[in-house]
């Protein structure tokens, strides 16, 4: 574990948990433009290492190193925490994971009953809320990191230059609705379709995965990706979101259109990921309801 420290001037510490992606370094500059106090946690393997000097102070942590991480916010004055960026849930079916990431004696026991016991599952709405439960039990709030950066929610609207076609109309609101089920069983949050087909879910795999199996089985391409929110999403952990790599990822395969929830889905670098997309010729729409053409 390392720490480093500056003297960005604060009034109160904010304990972020960055994951991977871009996500988590755009919420950093927000957070020291707001002149807060960061006290950041680096997932191990995850974060990006630019953090370190965006922070206050910064540490690295393992997956299973639950009780150090809880200390060192302690440690930090930090009583409200945030999460932004992704966990890469594919890790935890590794071989040897746990010898990797040996977790310490707060990680069994918060996870014990999910991976010994096996008496609950091990959805990410469940991993996660547990996560959320040991932080409380040290007194520590998590909170949604969109309460600092709401301007990252995408707006209702066409927000690039093509408009959808008839049919991508019709398989947005088509794959809308097979999105929430896939959100409300915490499967997924992202399918893709064309014709009203369904041609990949995402599951673990994560939704640029899903966007490149899609492309391997639709050679011929056009195909809509839709991802949403959960049903009763919860805004502190597992917020879809949107970035370069989604639409770099929809280039690559051949797709056309991407639907996403307005109000509920973050989109990061907007600028650039819509200039990226009218260069691209696809359609990105952020709906709050989909209704067929």
């Amino acid at each position: 574990m390392c720490t480093t420290a500056n003297s960005t001037p604060t009034d109160s510490a904010i304990g972020l948990i960055a994951g991977w992606g871009r996500y988590p370094l755009v919420l950093a500059h927000v957070l020291r433009s707001q002149h807060r106090r960061i006290v950041c946690l680096g997932v191990k393997d995850h974060a990006d290492p630019s953090l370190r000097s965006l922070s206050d102070v910064y540490a690295e942590f393992g997956l299973g190193r639950l009780g150090a991480a809880l200390r060192f916010c302690r440690r930090g004055g930090v009583t409200t925490a945030t999460m932004a960026g992704k966990i890469h849930k594919t890790l935890l079916f590794q071989r040897h994971f746990w010898w990797k990431h040996l977790p310490d004696w707060r990680c069994v026991r918060t996870f014990f009953p999910h991976f010994v016991t096996r008496r609950c599952d091990r959805k990410d709405d469940t991993l996660l809320g547990a996560i959320v439960a040991a932080f409380a039990e040290d007194g520590i709030t998590m909170v949604p990191a969109t309460d600092f950066l709401p301007e990252a929610l995408a707006k209702q609207g066409v927000l690039t230059r093509r408009q959808p076609s008839w049919a991508e109309r019709q398989d947005m609101a088509f794959g809308w609705e097979l999105a929430k089920e896939m959100g409300r069983l915490d499967i997924g949050q992202s399918v893709a379709v064309k014709g009203q087909a369904v041609l990949a879910v995402e599951a673990i795999e994560g939704t640029d995965e899903c966007i490149r199996r899609a492309g391997m089985l639709c050679t011929a391409g056009g195909f809509t990706v839709v991802k949403v929110a959960k049903p009763r999403q919860d805004m502190r952990f597992d917020v879809p979101t949107v970035g370069m790599g989604t639409v770099q990822s929809m280039v690559q395969a051949g797709a056309r259109s991407l639907a996403i929830e307005a109000g509920k889905t973050i989109l990061i670098d907007e600028p650039e990921v819509i200039a990226y997309a009218n260069r691209h010729n696809l359609t990105i729409v952020a709906m709050k309801q989909p209704h067929p053409a």
